[in-house]
């Protein structure tokens, strides 16, 4: 069994005091359901958990039943951080679970076709990142503006989501994280000694965090 974890339950800052970017119109449709719908298409994912703040829970149902969402599993409040969420999505999973893949709902462009690419990949390795190579040189500044190092591009990866893992496996380095905060679920397996592959993504699959991106986004999805 394969559950999707969707985590829309960030605090969307960048976006404004009161914004929630997960509901924001997106073309024609809030931008969550841009990702649930990939989901629900991929023939290889047989339920999703979706995880929102606690005052967009009535929100989030009204959705997913507006758009179908037939393989909806359960629908949960998520935490303070991003990780407190995907511990909450993965409470909600069945124990049939045995592969999970976590996706920012923030990330509309996913498609049905990356993820079951990534499902490939996960059936036979522990933890696997969407990401893409990076091509711009990358300073390193430590305090204030002044560059002390550039990094070597060639080694560096800009990690997207969905993420996929096989289920045993990130459980048990949630369990492992103890006080360590972590950015991406892939950190807290490497944080647990875990090995982490990427694959590589050619799709524009960039978070919405800013304006600009909604606007991008609508160009690219309104196509």
């Amino acid at each position: 069994m394969t559950t999707a974890v969707i985590v829309a339950a960030g605090k969307s800052s960048r976006m404004g005091a009161g914004t929630d970017k997960a509901f924001l119109s997106l073309v024609n449709k809030p931008v969550v359901a841009w990702s649930m719908l990939a989901f629900e298409r991929c023939k290889d994912v047989d339920r999703i958990v979706l995880v929102v703040r606690k005052d967009q829970q009535l929100a989030a149902k009204a959705v997913v039943k507006m758009f179908g969402i037939s393989k909806i599993h359960a629908i949960v409040p998520g935490g303070n951080r991003r990780q407190d969420s995907v511990q909450a999505g993965l409470d909600a999973c069945d124990l049939d679970t045995r592969y999970v893949l976590v996706h920012d709902g923030a990330r509309p462009c996913v498609t049905p076709e990356m993820i079951s690419d990534l499902m490939k990949l996960v059936k036979r390795l522990p933890a696997v990142a969407v990401g893409r190579r990076i091509s711009d040189t990358v300073k390193r500044v430590d305090k204030g503006i002044t560059v002390v190092g550039t990094e070597d591009r060639d080694k560096l990866w800009a990690v997207q989501t969905p993420q996929g893992f096989q289920m045993k496996v990130l459980r048990d380095a949630y369990r492992a994280l103890g006080k360590n905060e972590v950015t991406d679920d892939c950190q807290a397996v490497e944080l647990a000694g875990g090995s982490v592959k990427i694959m590589e993504s050619n799709a524009l699959n960039f978070k919405i965090t800013t304006v600009e991106d909604l606007q991008l986004a609508s160009l690219l999805l309104g196509r």
